[in-house]
């Protein structure tokens, strides 16, 4: 792959793979390799994370198409060499504040029918933590596929500040959870919505004991300012970059 062609993107517009059972079989040791060092790099380079994802559900049976993915993400990745996450100089004028990013892709997997959810951490607008995963349950709408995203970043809100109080470090303890769906904020909010909610498992409501007990706070985020949707879904090439940058990754070069 040392001499192919460069791309803008790590997963093609309106990629949507499936079994794909009538493909040609690929090497399968060959393809295990190249998304286990792919996943290598998603624990520095946070912008492949949907991409390997994408490709790490087919493991057990690779055809064509699916190396086909795999090698565009490495050909984005000979463009991109000198890309990573920046960690700013602080700023006494920022808020010392822990501010959290979440969304879904509802029913983006076409073979089981389950969302892909992800979010990401920034505290003193540095990326500290981020995750792009598919639900382990199916969802029946939007707002419970949101719901269930914000349940899972609690969860790991509540990890974060235990590391930074171990660290001592200090922040506004009121978590800050952005989320571009109001019908997930208000299901959060009034536990009078049952008839919508009933059917969700009880280890979601998790996020509405927290909203209660007044731990984090949820704000509405418009969808073309959700960072959180280059963990969950292909991208056109210029939303792509603008969230490339928003989840705090620079070139080299722009930092010279």
């Amino acid at each position: 792959m040392e001499g192919c062609n460069e791309a803008a993107v790590p997963v093609l517009l309106k990629l949507k793979l499936t079994e794909e059972k009538k493909a040609q079989v690929v090497d399968g040791t060959l393809y295990k390799q190249i998304v286990g060092s792919l996943r290598f790099l998603c624990t520095s380079r946070p912008d492949l994370s949907f991409g390997v994802g994408l490709i790490s559900r087919f493991m057990h049976d690779p055809r064509t198409p699916h190396m086909a993915a795999a090698k565009h993400i490495l050909r984005y990745l000979k463009s991109t060499t000198d890309w990573g996450i920046f960690f700013p100089k602080a700023d006494e004028q920022n808020e010392v504040v822990l501010e959290a990013f979440s969304d879904s892709d509802w029913c983006g997997d076409k073979v089981e029918r389950r969302s892909t959810y992800g979010y990401l951490f920034r505290y003193l607008d540095a990326l500290i933590s981020w995750c792009s995963k598919k639900y382990k349950v199916v969802a029946l709408s939007s707002c419970e596929a949101e719901y269930i995203a914000a349940s899972e970043v609690v969860c790991q809100s509540l990890w974060l500040e235990v590391v930074l109080e171990e660290l001592k470090l200090d922040y506004k303890k009121l978590v800050q959870l952005n989320i571009d769906n109001k019908s997930a904020i208000n299901l959060s909010k009034n536990p009078t919505l049952h008839g919508r909610s009933k059917h969700i498992e009880m280890k979601f409501h998790f996020l509405r004991d927290q909203v209660s007990r007044g731990k984090l706070t949820l704000l509405y985020c418009h969808t073309e300012e959700q960072t959180t949707d280059v963990f969950t879904k292909p991208l056109k090439q210029a939303r792509f970059d603008k969230l490339r940058k928003h989840i705090g990754m620079s070139s080299l070069e722009f930092l010279d």
